[in-house]
């Protein structure tokens, strides 16, 4: 920061006065800035002393009300400072974060002064803060407390101005309270349980890749498929796994990352729509798959059982029993907390590797009594004979990978746990990926030692022995002195092909490898116990889908999801008590691989999207790899089970609708918003390299509505006809003798189009600030839109109110309406009998419903003083509340009662209101006097092709001689013909220039007399000189030169009532007025001549380019 040209005072330091938080003024307030002699004192002694030594009353209230930046001035501390506050004090001279401060035992230090901060950076006085951390934080984020850095207002804006409240701080929007930091988090911080990378990730992912198909699937496997087969089907479930694991890393280091796993990974990334769907499955799937792991432990137990005859009552109620039990106990250790949850796993994960250890041993100690059972030890015949497949029972390869393939379905149970997890961007990855590795390694490892060391049948009878050596041995246990052969016949029940057991029975200790078999099955159910609740939790906190907010709320210092345990529970009990899972189980499978599908999905679609927040820290993905993942997650699932994939598909996809339809309120910057951005970005650069053609004009309408709901009939109108069609723009002019506050008009911009959205109006909200409606109107004529999306129709409100205000209003109405003349657009002026603008209703339509206010905003009544026509100045401030706020929109208060509406009023509200209601069957009337190039005909039939509509007729009206009306009704039938419009008639009038009546003459010469300039009656110079200050008015020779013009509007509206008096709609040309000859009072008298006392009409003047053609 440089320094001040002058130095009020020596012994000054520049404060940052606080304001009082009531008057919503800034939160710093810069008084004095004296920072030579700051600096001088700074390089003196390190840091400056204050002017005065005392603390005044109220610097305790400013300091708890602005914990936003903490600094530090060792001076006004406590004398027994700590030695690091100090420190850092003199040496940094930075912000520091309240996170640290606590961390360190630190308190904030102030010098206060009339209730001041003196703030120092880079050893000046100013609010202007360092980076930190800490601004960047979301409010809600655990690992520290979000500040808020000095607004751009506080530090630019004019010292004698309050800086605007930044109601949309950075994009976001937040409350009140939620700017303060909350006191319990410091102290839940030290003591809530966090896991690194080994014990969180590592071994939870090991456990539960190494399920029970280690010890009772994995020999079989090997003995239908061989060892070769048996191998690639183990790496490619690799290959998947190892993908998805490389997505998930760089999704996961692509930001912090919260609670939710696999759910929050994907809605970040992809949106809530398919977030949201597959969070539901997935959090279904993990709790079913809890019943699934506790059945299979209790089968094992029950066959133990009935092993020594010890069942209790049958070998089905057995299986509920021991797994009600088993769930029960789970339960207990997962309520007790996520530290006793990871030291069980840890107590269990050393049961299964002390079981594989074993295995391993078993296979080099060879023994006789095995040797009947199938087990000869290392061997390579064994070895040779075991390579092929031996496909048995109707078997394949892609059956048995269907079987195999859920032992894989475990690399989440890391993820599914991120909030408990000290540093998911460096945990997920290296667990994850790592617990890939070490159990694809042992898989294969089991693959090739059963396949070297066991034959694929035995009959386990000792007779079966045969004299070595044997010349007719045809296999490789009769090279070692057994006769198998018998076991073609079946019946055998040892062996790889028909023992389950088979490494227990190869094992050095066989009980331990039923202790593995417990352990596995238990660490699975386990961690699908805790993961179900976790992930639903996250689930319930978006608000997804409503009625699940329950379930969001957590318990103790680490949010422990209590009441998603439960359910999770009692879920699993549900299917425990069923007691078979054959049929659910393929359903399952195909729960997880759906979300690993989604999760390569969200990779490759966040890297093609190329939005600039997509910057994972780990660079070891590729967006082509994780979009094959995702392909093959999808082709894995209808191996494993057709029906089930498509019932997984229609499951996600009526999820997805759902969420779709109700489109919940929430931001997450998603790569579905980064890829839309891109290709509308593509798509209107590859539209301007395109030229213009006559099939493709559109109405692109920049229609001065001012604030979108202060004139509906406009808006629905125009609506109406560019729905889908073309562009609109609702522009607004804001006019005033303050200053501009330029901060308020964009966050009038957010809401307004916020509102527009909410209404479902396809259409932009641009504001800008102008000294009048003329300039504000020329802005944004020149610069709206984008490309060829450009507008190229202003569509104005009619100026029903032009006789009572002051006459340069309606200089400034017509010359804005000469200015789009001249840049070349089209211009559609829409009048109704009643007005349109209705802004001045007291509380008629409130535009911030309680979800749509901006948070921290508050409510205000508004006063508004409009007059009810004032229809054509989009500009005004319409109100004269105290509010920052100059919007019509009005809150309820019930301090306020409303007023009962006048009859023009309630007049008023039902006309605004015509255009939104189905129009019944009626004309539209087109009046096509003057070639344009073909707008006044085109906006009706753009409408008529509307549901709302359809019912109307278009009727065309156009001008003639009385002796050629049939020749010329036939000619523009055949124009409309080969335009391929639909008319029901065809109206050639023949008396447009007949004089019109008497009275209707009167009354507009009476309408006229107060503008004219009369300059007979006065001096030539006088004359002159009044024409110079007040250009609008009609002098006699204007008026003589334009007398047949005159006279032809007058006469029009008398044939628009004769013809036109009930149709819905009046389309008509609109009448030109040359610029610097007509007046703006004459050209006003025709216009308001020409359109009185009609339907709703619309004077439609293009810019004479054609806009319809009937060339193909």
């Amino acid at each position: 920061m440089s320094q001040p040209p002058s130095s009020p005072s020596t012994g000054q330091r520049p404060a940052l006065r606080s304001m009082d938080a009531g008057q919503g003024q800034s939160r710093f307030q810069v008084d004095v800035v004296a920072e030579a002699a700051a600096a001088s004192r700074a390089a003196a002694g390190g840091t400056a002393t204050p002017a005065t030594g005392s603390k005044p009353a109220g610097a305790e209230e400013a300091k708890g009300r602005f914990r936003v930046v903490g600094f530090l001035d060792p001076s006004s501390g406590p004398p027994n400072n700590p030695p690091e506050a100090t420190d850092f004090a003199q040496n940094s001279d930075t912000v520091k974060s309240e996170a640290s401060l606590y961390s360190s035992g630190q308190t904030h230090f102030s010098d206060t002064h009339s209730s001041t901060y003196y703030m120092r950076t880079f050893g000046h006085n100013t609010i202007d803060a360092v980076p930190n951390i800490d601004f960047y934080r979301q409010t809600e984020a655990t690992l520290g407390e979000k500040l808020i850095r000095p607004s751009l207002s506080e530090l630019h804006d004019e010292l004698d101005k309050e800086p605007f409240e930044d109601i949309f701080a950075n994009g976001e929007e937040f409350t009140a309270m939620e700017g303060v930091p909350s006191k319990e988090k410091p102290e839940s911080k030290g003591t809530s349980v966090k896991f690194g990378w080994i014990k969180g990730v590592l071994i939870r992912c090991m456990l539960n890749i190494w399920g029970v198909m280690l010890f009772i699937r994995m020999s079989w496997i090997v003995g239908q498929a061989g060892i070769a087969l048996s191998c690639a089907i183990i790496l490619m479930a690799v290959i998947v796994t190892t993908i998805t694991g490389l997505s998930t890393s760089a999704i996961a280091t692509n930001g912090f990352v919260r609670g939710g796993g696999a759910y929050y990974l994907i809605s970040r990334s992809l949106g809530p729509e398919f977030g949201g769907s597959i969070g539901l499955i997935f959090a279904f799937a993990n709790a079913v798959a809890v019943a699934m792991y506790v059945v299979g432990f209790a089968e094992t137990v029950v066959e133990l059982l009935d092993s020594v005859d010890a069942l209790m009552t049958d070998e089905l109620n057995d299986i509920r029993i021991v797994g009600t039990l088993t769930v029960i106990l789970l339960l207990g250790i997962s309520v007790a907390g996520m530290e006793w949850e990871a030291k069980a796993q840890l107590v269990l994960m050393v049961i299964l590797v002390a079981a594989i250890f074993n295995f391993f041993i078993g296979t080099f100690i060879s023994t006789e009594s095995k040797e009947p059972m199938g087990f000869f030890g290392y061997n390579a015949a064994i070895m040779m004979e075991n390579m092929g497949p031996d496909f048995r029972d109707e078997e394949t390869f892609f059956s048995v990978f269907a079987i195999f393939f859920p032992a894989a379905t475990g690399i989440l149970a890391g993820a599914n746990i991120s909030g408990d997890l000290a540093d998911p961007q460096v945990a997920i990855p290296k667990g994850t990926l790592l617990a890939i590795l070490i159990t694809g390694v042992v898989y294969l490892g089991v693959a090739v030692s059963t396949g070297s060391c066991i034959v694929r049948d035995a009959t386990g009878d000792h007779n079966d022995s045969i004299p070595i050596p044997n010349v007719n041995c045809t296999d490789a246990a009769c090279t070692l002195g057994y006769d198998f052969s018998i076991c073609k016949e079946g019946g055998c029940k040892f062996g790889l092909q028909n023992d389950f057991q088979v490494m227990s029975m190869v094992s050095a200790f066989g009980p331990l490898i039923t202790a593995g078999i417990f352990s596995a099955t238990l660490s699975s159910a386990l961690a699908s116990l805790v993961s179900a609740p976790k992930v639903f939790q996250a689930l319930c906190k978006d608000n997804i889908y409503p009625g699940l907010g329950v379930f969001a709320k957590g318990y103790g210092k680490n949010n422990e999801p209590l009441r998603g345990y439960l359910l999770t529970f009692f879920i699993g009990l549900a299917f425990i008590l069923i007691a078979e899972l054959n049929i659910i189980a393929p359903i399952i499978s195909n729960f997880f691989l759906a979300s690993y599908a989604l999760i390569n999905f969200s990779v490759f679609h966040a890297s093609l999207a190329n939005s600039p927040g997509w910057r994972p820290s780990f660079k070891y993905y590729n967006k082509w790899v994780s979009l094959v993942g995702a392909v093959l997650c999808c082709v894995v699932m209808f191996v494993i089970n057709w029906w089930a994939a498509l019932l997984t598909n229609v499951i996600v996809l009526a999820l997805y609708i759902y969420v779709s339809y109700k489109k919940p309120d929430v931001n997450w910057g998603s790569s579905t918003q980064a890829l839309m951005y891109n290709q509308a970005l593509s798509h209107c650069l590859h539209l301007t390299g395109v030229e213009d053609h006559i099939k493709n004009f559109r109405p692109q309408c920049l229609v001065m509505s001012g604030y979108p709901n202060s004139r509906p009939a406009l808006l629905n109108l125009v609506h109406a006809f560019t729905k889908n069609v073309g562009l609109m723009v609702c522009g607004h002019v804001r006019t005033g003798s303050r200053r501009p506050v330029y901060k308020e008009m964009l966050n009038d911009q957010l809401r307004y189009q916020r509102w527009l959205l909410k209404n479902h109006t396809k259409a932009f909200y641009t504001p800008v600030f102008a000294k009048d409606l003329r300039d504000g109107a020329h802005y944004l004529l020149q610069a709206t839109g984008l490309g060829r999306l450009k507008t190229n129709t202003l569509v104005l409100g009619f100026k029903n109110n032009w006789r009572d205000g002051e006459m340069k209003d309606v200089e400034i109405y017509i010359n804005t309406i000469h200015d789009a003349f001249d840049l070349q657009y089209g211009v559609v002026l829409v009048r109704l009998k009643e007005g349109l603008d209705i802004s001045h209703i007291h509380g008629q339509d409130e535009l911030l419903s309680s979800q749509e206010k901006a948070p921290g905003m508050k409510e205000f009544v508004v006063s508004i003083s409009l007059s009810k026509d004032s229809d054509s100045d989009s500009s005004k401030p319409s109100s004269k509340g105290t509010s920052a706020q100059s919007s019509p929109l009005i809150h309820k208060d019930p301090k306020h009662p409303i007023v009962p509406l006048s009859v023009a009023d309630q007049k008023l509200l039902e006309a605004s209101q015509q255009f939104r209601k189905k129009q019944g069957k009626g004309t539209i009337d087109v009046w096509w006097l003057f070639d344009d190039g073909g707008l006044t005909l085109l906006i009706p039939y753009l409408l008529t092709n509307k549901k709302k509509w359809t019912d109307c007729k278009i009727r065309v009206f156009i001008g003639g001689k009385i002796n050629r009306i049939d020749h010329d009704r036939r000619a523009m039938a055949a124009l409309l013909t080969k335009f391929r419009i639909d008319f029901s008639d065809i109206t050639v009038l023949g008396d447009i220039n007949t004089k019109p009546k008497k009275s209707s003459k009167e009354a507009f010469e009476q309408m006229m007399e107060p503008y004219r300039l009369r300059e007979d009656d006065m001096e030539q110079e006088a004359a002159e000189r009044l024409k110079a200050q007040e250009p609008w008015r009609i002098t006699d020779n204007e008026l003589e030169l334009y007398r047949a013009k005159t006279n032809r509007q007058i006469r029009l509206n008398e044939l628009l009532k004769e013809h036109s008096s009930t149709a819905n709609l009046i389309v008509m040309s609109m009448p030109l007025a040359r610029k610097g000859t007509v007046s703006s009072a004459l050209y006003m008298c025709w216009l308001d001549t020409l359109s009185k006392e009609l339907p709703p009409i619309l004077l439609v003047r293009g810019n004479h380019q054609s806009v319809l053609t009937f060339y193909s």
